[in-house]
């Protein structure tokens, strides 16, 4: 996806530019809001939250995560694309917001002429699990009893058209078999529901299940083409007989389009010196499971155009509807 080398070397160099930074002054115009379009409790919001006081030390304003959520994402969304063009509202949209515009008709917002991409902050694989209480060890033996028993076994995913659902999808047409799908208003509900043992298989980011994988919930696969730091000795889908299943979650900012690119640069380094602090990093990479990314709004806009084409095609294909 992008060169890890590269984004190493720009969160290094912010050692150099962070004199510079510290003697900017403050934001010109006040207190930010960064919308968080999903509940709280979900990677979304932790991540944002995670963000907040370090954007706030950074550019000497308050920062304020206002949760709107509603629709995959999109209510929000539309908030900040609304929002006037002062550089005091950004978003943090999740890979839903690549997939809005197949799902939802009247979507109220141009997802690529109404925003400015920021930076794509992090992706990580989701991760398919079960609850304690279920038989099954591994993705093989789920897949063999829903072959046995159609529509039977449940999973769970943040809502439909999310990515999960998405990745469902995909890996039951490859294996020839049927599931029924759950779909929740967002990672906390979702979550909430997985702890109680509400589903049969609780699928979203390690992040979007809280905390849960190898406590309450037990590890079946994971979706991305490699395996995982967090999760080194958990195979992924491909290696357990379904080929060429590679999905990632993503979590990235956009800025309303005509945010003027001096703030959108200032914004864009602010958010990078936060990801290069270790105690950030260690959480994200940690207890949350994702990989760091750090992109320029330059990548962050090319990965955007690759995943609305990639899961336009899919949504398109399946014939997947938002209800």
């Amino acid at each position: 996806m992008f060169h890890r080398r590269a984004v190493i070397a720009s969160l290094a160099g912010l050692g150099l530019a962070a004199p510079s930074l510290a003697q900017t002054p403050a934001w010109q115009n006040g207190p930010i809001r960064i919308i968080a379009p999903f509940p709280p409790g979900g990677s979304v919001d932790t991540i944002t939250r995670l963000l907040q006081p370090r954007l706030a030390a950074e550019l000497g304003v308050p920062v304020v995560v206002e949760n709107r959520p509603g629709a995959s994402g999109a209510l929000g969304t539309q908030a900040a694309a609304r929002a006037p063009a002062d550089g005091q509202s950004w978003v943090t949209v999740f890979d839903t917001h690549a997939v809005n515009p197949f799902l939802i008709p009247n979507l109220g917002f141009d997802t690529e002429r109404d925003f400015a991409p920021i930076m794509l902050i992090g992706t990580a694989p989701m991760i398919i699990t079960t609850h304690n209480s279920r038989p099954w060890q591994n993705l093989r033996e789920v897949i063999a009893a829903a072959r046995e028993k159609p529509d039977t076994i449940t999973y769970g995913s943040i809502g439909n058209g999310s990515l999960s659902h998405l990745t469902m999808t995909l890996m039951q047409n490859a294996g020839g078999f049927r599931v029924v799908h759950v779909p929740y208003r967002g990672g906390g509900p979702m979550s909430a529901a997985a702890a109680a043992g509400e589903l049969d298989m609780p699928m979203a980011t390690n992040a979007g299940l809280g905390g849960q994988v190898g406590r309450t919930l037990r590890p079946l696969a994971q979706t991305g083409a490699k395996r995982s730091a967090l999760f080194p000795d958990l195979p992924t889908v491909a290696e357990q007989g379904l080929p060429d299943i590679d999905a990632l979650a993503w979590w990235g900012l956009l800025a309303p389009a005509r945010v003027p690119e001096a703030i959108q640069r200032r914004f864009h380094a602010a958010l990078l010196k936060a990801l290069a602090e270790p105690e950030l990093r260690a959480r994200m990479t940690g207890p949350l499971g994702i990989d760091v990314v750090g992109s320029t709004p330059e990548e962050f806009s090319a990965f955007l155009r690759d995943q609305m084409a990639l899961w336009g095609r899919v949504v398109r294909e399946n014939n997947i509807r938002p209800e």
